[in-house]
């Protein structure tokens, strides 16, 4: 059986770095095939797929997945900077403030109801303007404006994956409960997607990333969260289902593409794209420290996690915010950093985050 490498625990600011960074990483190497089916991936890159950035030329951007996981730092960046203060603010509606002005800077107007946030470093960037094909329901549930709640979400029935593909930085948060973490991250949920399976993904894949961040081995802490989900409230028997099957299908080790959509579905749901992350992470695991490296780990999940139907730069984004939440900033490949559009600004948000938490400039 596989078991995780033993490796020096890595710092808090290095996880952060990780995380985000790792998940710019797989965001940009899925979105140069998101629009392709695997056949057409194939077609364009051989048998075995897209195999990284050096199939690629030039500069690979990142989508919306990135964009909106950079939001919700700045919105938490701005709720922790209040509470470092002494002044209480209300951390759902710093969310909402932030994803408002990324939703205008889409070229979105979300009515007159909505109120006009004040403008913050993260605006300024030109690469987090530009619209990359974002998901319709965080569009249409931001320009409604109205603020979801847990109570009352906007989009009832949305269960995409726009909420679980920018939840991640809730888990890098330190020094805060589990039951918190996943609670911030699913009332977080409710301001676009209303629906159970939605916001409960959003929840246990924070839940996952607090686990790694604490040190958690990453098969332990994959199936503490697949259990957890199972005794959610009102739970949505979707989620569990197929979080329970990405770990059956990872012990088969690695699949056809085909059998990874047959079993877990595309990745367009929002526990669809987290089962696939799940499996490609834990899939690609190595068994032992002379196997591979964290490098070597990184590349291989991440390919795995974008080569089939769905949405690639969803499922590529999870499995690097996983792996990088996990591993730190070490796991992350020299020559895939170097073909990322715009690190300095996943940099500048990161330590932001860093800052705010832990005092270091």
């Amino acid at each position: 059986m596989s078991i995780d490498p033993v490796i020096p625990a890595p710092t808090l600011k290095s996880r952060i770095h990780g995380a985000l960074l790792g998940g710019a990483l797989g965001d940009a190497l899925g979105y140069a095939v998101e629009a392709d089916s695997i056949g057409a991936i194939r077609r364009r890159f051989g048998a075995r797929g897209l195999s990284g950035f050096d199939a690629l030329s030039g500069s690979w951007p990142f989508s919306d997945d990135t964009q909106l996981t950079l939001y919700t730092v700045d919105g938490l960046v701005e709720a922790l900077e209040w509470a470092n203060e002494g002044v209480g603010a209300d951390v759902n509606a710093c969310l909402w403030l932030a994803y408002l002005r990324w939703l205008a800077n889409q070229g979105e107007d979300a009515g007159a109801s909505a109120p006009a946030p004040q403008p913050r470093w993260i605006d300024g960037n030109e690469v987090l303007r530009q619209r990359r094909h974002p998901e319709q329901d965080c569009i249409t549930g931001l320009a409604s404006g109205e603020m979801g709640t847990s109570v009352r979400p906007v989009n009832p029935e949305a269960k995409g994956a726009g909420t679980v593909m920018r939840s991640a930085p809730f888990g890098l948060i330190p020094h805060i409960a589990p039951d918190a973490v996943y609670k911030l991250s699913s009332d977080a949920a409710s301001l676009t997607h209303g629906h159970p399976s939605a916001r409960q993904s959003a929840g246990i894949f924070s839940l996952l990333i607090h686990k790694l961040v604490s040190g958690e081995a990453l098969r332990d802490a994959a199936a503490a969260v697949a259990a957890h989900a199972a005794t959610l409230p009102d739970v949505a028997p979707e989620l569990p289902e197929r979080l329970e099957a990405a770990l059956r299908l990872a012990d088969k080790a690695i699949v056809a593409p085909e059998e990874l959509v047959h079993v877990l579905g595309g990745g367009r749901m929002a526990e669809e794209a987290l089962a696939v992350a799940l499996y490609a992470v834990l899939a690609t695991l190595p068994a032992d420290d002379a196997d591979a490296g964290p490098g070597r780990h990184f590349r291989d999940a991440v390919v795995l996690a974008v080569n089939h139907d769905g949405p690639s730069s969803t499922t590529g984004s999870l499995a690097g915010n996983i792996l990088g939440a996990f591993y730190g900033e070490d796991c992350l490949p020299a020559q895939w950093l170097g073909a990322l559009e715009a690190p300095g600004v996943v940099r500048g948000m990161a330590n932001q985050l860093v800052k705010v938490t832990t005092g270091e400039g």
